[in-house]
């Protein structure tokens, strides 16, 4: 496999999380008050771009299994972590976003997650059952 080019599932999950993203915020537009789709936004945009960001790391790590490598991978993990966490204070503290909103928000890429295994499993197991046959 090329490593510089990107695995399926890894751009189905990116275009899903977009595509969650966006449902989500549609509804929240025309059911929530504009505080909670504010939260829903930033929450959003906070998920995918940390996914993305572990998407990086991680593909720097397996290029070189190395024990620099892993360590290299533990400090930026801490790193995300520690920036994840001054961004949600900040997104808290200094604006209007509802915090369930934000909740909803950060679950986007959790959510996709899920339901893109269930629609990978159902493919495979509907393989898998025409093959029996």
């Amino acid at each position: 496999m090329n490593p510089t080019v990107k695995d399926p599932f890894q751009k189905k999950l990116e275009v899903r999380n977009w595509i969650g993203l966006g449902v989500l915020l549609t509804l929240s537009l025309v059911f929530m008050p504009l505080n909670f789709t504010l939260g829903v936004l930033l929450g959003g945009l906070v998920s995918i771009i940390n996914f993305y960001w572990l998407y990086l790391s991680l593909r720097k790590v397996f290029r070189n299994l190395t024990n620099k490598a892993k360590t290299a991978l533990i400090v930026r993990y801490y790193i995300r972590f520690a920036v994840t966490g001054v961004v949600l204070y900040f997104v808290i503290t200094m604006t209007p976003a509802d915090v369930i909103g934000l909740l909803v928000g950060l679950s986007v890429v959790v959510m996709n997650i899920i339901v893109s295994a269930v629609i990978e499993a159902s493919k495979y197991n509907i393989l898998k059952t025409r093959e029996v046959k």
